[in-house]
């Protein structure tokens, strides 16, 4: 099941007939809910305006959005703000209000006591304990419900809260950065710098971005990365560094392990691996999990990304090497790519950027529409998502 069947209902007013500032408000509530993302799971990252008509012109008098670990919801925090001014205003949220009883009341509930008169939706929530209980909720106490107003554009924004309930594993996004000969590092593997600054500083927004950042032994054993945010004032947002090591071999001296106090460090080891250097790694700080083998012998991909959906993680970002690359593209795991395309060339003995795999399967793929092409710096981006 993909995002784009997230729950649609009847609107009791069609999104087509919405007007110009509904287009406009919606936007501005995604853009808001987009901003916080990487910091809210396991929950969603919302966004929320209370809007006001004044001498005939929308004026905000609230805006919220998911706070850090996904309390309070947005709807609240705007609430909040806006006050009595929420008497008779409209509310636009990016996905549908909550109508369960979790660590705090439903957001329903909150709208309909402060006296929110219409609320403007883009997408349902595909949470069973929701699932158009909320808009129920809201129209059995007389509030006008507007649903998928720019629906295209909430089912994007909450692509990794809808993966994650549908098909119990988080949004894969796989970057890649390649150079102008298809290659991804020099031979040994060593790492090579392809990109240009404003590429690399791309990433490191998209990293603060993400839930989760998952790489292979392979690459932490060949570039001792950090994994961080290292943009200005968001190294606060640096995502969990997940490893893919069936056989324990991460250093305990690497970067990773060392920082593993700071920003969490989560290890997806084979059933078999030694529990010696489990409790090794785990005395650094360092939390270990375990997932079968695949026919390949392997770890099984699907159940490592389900176990990270039990965790909490929505959004994946993918930084591995060619092999996790190509292993994922194989299984049909890859909601997303992000590829920069370098001028430089490597050589023909640099290492192919998907193992096995040519290039090309990427513009291929049917299970991926490129949506954005466009330079960074030097370098190209190219966005592929699936359809």
């Amino acid at each position: 099941m993909t995002a784009a069947t997230a729950p649609h209902h009847p609107a009791a007013r069609p999104a087509s007939e919405t007007t110009a500032d509904d287009l406009r408000l919606m936007a501005a509530a995604i853009a808001l809910g987009d901003a916080a993302r990487g910091t809210t799971w396991p929950n969603p990252a919302v966004g929320a305006l209370v809007v006001r008509i004044e001498d005939g012109v929308p004026v905000i008098v609230g805006r919220g959005w998911t706070q850090p670990g996904g309390r309070p919801h947005a709807e609240v925090v705007a609430l909040a703000q806006a006050g009595a001014a929420a008497k008779g205003a409209t509310l636009y949220v990016s996905l549908e209000p909550c109508a369960h009883f979790g660590k705090t009341p439903p957001c329903a509930d909150a709208i309909i006591k402060a006296g929110i008169a219409r609320v403007v939706a883009s997408v349902g929530d595909p949470d069973p304990r929701t699932a158009g209980a909320g808009f129920a909720k809201l129209e059995a106490a007389g509030i006008e419900v507007t649903r998928d107003v720019l629906r295209a554009e909430g089912l994007r924004s909450h692509a990794g809260h809808i993966r994650r309930v549908q098909d119990g594993r988080p949004h894969v996004m796989l970057k890649l950065a390649v150079s102008a000969d298809g290659k991804a590092a020099l031979p040994g593997p060593r790492p090579a710098v392809i990109t240009g600054e404003a590429a690399r500083a791309r990433v490191h927004m998209l990293r603060a971005l993400s839930d989760a950042i998952l790489v292979g032994i392979g690459t932490v054993l060949a570039d001792d990365p950090d994994l961080t945010c290292r943009l200005p004032g968001l190294a606060h947002r640096s995502p969990v560094r997940v490893v893919l090591d069936d056989g324990l071999r991460l250093p305990p001296t690497s970067r990773l392990v060392r920082s593993a106090g700071t920003v969490p460090v989560w290890v997806i080891a084979a059933a078999d691996a030694d529990h010696a250097r489990e409790q090794a790694l785990t005395q650094a700080g360092v939390e270990v999990m375990r997932v079968g083998r695949g026919a390949d012998v392997r770890l099984d991909l699907a159940q490592a990304l389900a176990l990270l959906a039990t965790r909490g993680i929505t959004r994946l970002m993918v930084e591995g090497g060619p092999t996790v690359a190509a292993a994922l593209l194989k299984a049909d795991l890859v909601d997303e790519t992000v590829v920069f395309e370098s001028p430089v060339r490597l050589g023909e003995d640099a290492l192919p950027a998907l193992a096995g795999l040519p290039l090309g399967m990427l513009s291929a793929s049917p299970a991926l529409n490129a949506v954005e092409r466009v330079p960074v710096g030097a370098d190209l981006m190219t966005v592929a998502r699936r359809p």
